[in-house]
C-alpha cells in the first residue's frame, strides 16, 4: 500500500513542478520530455501496484500460510529495508513539495568563488563554470570548431547583438572565444550585478546563472563592466546595460578577457526565470 503512496506523490511532484514552470529551476527545458514522460510511467506503475492490491487476495494467502511449509522470518525481520526504502523515496517528495525553490544569486557566486576553468591548471573536467560559457568538453575537438565556427557566422556582421533569453550562453560563448571579431561592437545584456573584492571602482561584473543541461553543471556566465560613476555598485541588482566591447587585463585571472564599456543602462525587475540555457 506504501509503494502505492509513494509512487502517487512522485507522480505529483512531477506534475507540480511542470504545472507551476518550477520544473526550469533543475533542467534545461530541451529535456524536460524526459520529465514528462516519467509522468507517464509513474501513472502506469502506479496503476499497477494498485491493480495488484485489489487483486492480492489477503484472506486466502493468510490462511494457506499455515500449510505452505515456507518460512515467513526473514520477510518480518527485513520490515526496517522496507521501511528505510520507503522514507528514502518520501524524502525527495517531501521536501519538493513543501521547501521553495531556491534562486541562485551573488551568495552563491560569493561562496564559490568566480574564475575561469579554461585558464585553470586544476581539473580540466570540473563540471561548475564561471563567467565564461566552455562547452567544448560535450564536443570533439573538431566539432567545438564546427559549433563555434557557425555561432561566429550568426553575429560576426550584426552592427549590435542583444545577448536575451534564447543567445545568451551560445552567443556569449562566440564572443569570448573570438573578443578580436567585436572590438567597439555595441552590445546588450541583462544579469544582475556583482561586485568583486578584486575589482576597481568602475568596474563590475553582470551575471545570469545558465544551465547546460540540468542544474548540477548549471554555472554563472556573463561580463565584466566599466560603468559610469552614477551608477550604483550593489550586489543583486538587476539591469540592462548596453556598452562597446573592449579587452582588459585582469589580474586575478591573469588573462586579457573582455570588458564591455556602459553607455546606456537602466534598473529592471527580476524575470520570471532569471536563468537562461543552452540552445543547441
Amino acid at each position: 500500500m506504501f509503494r502505492i503512496f509513494v509512487l502517487i506523490g512522485l507522480t505529483y511532484l512531477f506534475l507540480h513542478l511542470h504545472a507551476t514552470g518550477d520544473i526550469s529551476k533543475y533542467i534545461n527545458m530541451k529535456y524536460a520530455y524526459i520529465s514528462e514522460s516519467a509522468i507517464y510511467i509513474f501513472v502506469l506503475f502506479t496503476i499497477i501496484c494498485v491493480y495488484n492490491y485489489v487483486k492480492k487476495d489477503k484472506h486466502t494467502h493468510d490462511a494457506s500460510c499455515n500449510h505452505c511449509g515456507h518460512d515467513h522470518s526473514h520477510e518480518e525481520n527485513s520490515w526496517w529495508k522496507r521501511g528505510f526504502t520507503i522514507i528514502t523515496l518520501l524524502i525527495p517528495i517531501l521536501t519538493g513539495l513543501i521547501l521553495p525553490v531556491a534562486t541562485l544569486d551573488s551568495n552563491i557566486v560569493e561562496k564559490k568563488g568566480l574564475y575561469f576553468p579554461a585558464y585553470d591548471e586544476g581539473d580540466e573536467y570540473s563540471q561548475h563554470q564561471f563567467l565564461q560559457p566552455n562547452t567544448s568538453s560535450y564536443y570533439g575537438k573538431e566539432g567545438y570548431a564546427e559549433v563555434m565556427d557557425k555561432g561566429l557566422d550568426k553575429i560576426k556582421n550584426l552592427p549590435e547583438i542583444k545577448l536575451g533569453e534564447d543567445n545568451f550562453l551560445n552567443d556569449l560563448e562566440t564572443i569570448y572565444n573570438y573578443p578580436g571579431q567585436f572590438m567597439d561592437r555595441k552590445i546588450t545584456l541583462t544579469g544582475f550585478t556583482y561586485k568583486e573584492e578584486d575589482l576597481t571602482n568602475n568596474q563590475l561584473f553582470l551575471l545570469r546563472f545558465g544551465i547546460i543541461h540540468c542544474i548540477a553543471d548549471a554555472g554563472v556566465f556573463g561580463m565584466l563592466l566599466d560603468i559610469p560613476d552614477e551608477l550604483k555598485r550593489e550586489n543583486d541588482q538587476w539591469l540592462q546595460v548596453t556598452g562597446k566591447l573592449e579587452t582588459v587585463y585582469y589580474q586575478p585571472f591573469k588573462k586579457t578577457i573582455p570588458i564591455l564599456k556602459v553607455t546606456d543602462w537602466k534598473s529592471i525587475n527580476q524575470p520570471d526565470d532569471p536563468y537562461v540555457y543552452r540552445q543547441y
